[in-house]
């Protein structure tokens, strides 16, 4: 997962507004989002390489998603799948002695009551209210996609006409390319650096593979919405937290 955008307890409807991508390379095999066989309350996403996830929302009304953290300056650790992260947060395990995982950023927590927790700067703490947004980096980095999709979310979130959910999906289709001037430095390649910066990636063997929209509503009524490339298939689910 690469790009996720948020609303959190910023709408008079909504307590959560979510927008995410998940970008991976295209031969690491994955599930579209369901409700698990092993563990029915948790509808997400799965890779079938490690087994765990990258985002997902359970029956009891908690939320998690993660993204890596991008520094190829950095020593390997080479640690468990990170994916494992979030489905312990979805099933009400709070992150502890992270330092053996490869960096990330992990936002978890019943949905009124979300955190932030990344292993570099050793950060675990509660989310604000507002609009926020996560790449490679951490939370709410002034990378240009980051800035891109605040600034979308942040208009959506305001907007009085147009279908949300339709607005957010083109949001997360947004493929612009970032000037090289604006390109953060993560030890990539300028070539790919460009290639990873704009919110929807296209390029060979990796990219975008799905986007994924959440709305949780106050009286606890969830809709999620999934669509994975590049065959476009859809999965949407709704469900009222506790049901």
């Amino acid at each position: 997962m690469c790009l996720i955008a948020l609303a959190y307890r910023a709408h008079p409807r909504f307590r959560l507004i979510l927008a995410a991508n998940r970008d991976e390379f295209t031969d690491r095999p994955a599930r579209p989002a369901h409700f698990w066989e092993d563990a029915p309350h948790i509808l997400a996403g799965r890779d079938l390489r490690a087994g765990g996830t990258w985002l997902g929302v359970s029956r009891q009304g908690r939320f998690a998603a993660i993204t890596n953290h991008r520094d190829l300056r950095r020593p390997l650790v080479g640690g468990p799948s990170r994916g494992q992260l979030v489905r312990e947060a979805l099933e009400g395990s709070d992150p502890r002695s992270t330092s053996a995982y490869e960096g990330f950023n992990l936002l978890y927590g019943p949905v009124h009551a979300l955190r932030y927790h990344n292993n570099i700067q050793l950060v675990d703490e509660e989310l604000p209210s507002g609009v926020h947004a996560l790449s490679n980096h951490y939370l709410n980095t002034r990378w240009p996609k980051v800035r891109r999709a605040m600034a979308g979310m942040e208009q959506l979130v305001t907007g009085t006409t147009g279908n949300l959910v339709d607005g957010l999906f083109a949001l997360l289709a947004d493929d612009r390319v970032a000037p090289d001037d604006q390109l953060p430095d993560t030890g990539l390649p300028l070539p790919l650096e460009r290639a990873a910066s704009p919110i929807f990636i296209r390029s060979e063997g990796y990219g975008t593979r799905c986007s994924t929209v959440l709305l949780v509503s106050d009286d606890g009524a969830v809709r999620f919405e999934e669509r994975v490339f590049p065959e476009v298939s859809i999965v949407v689910r709704e469900f009222r937290i506790g049901t």
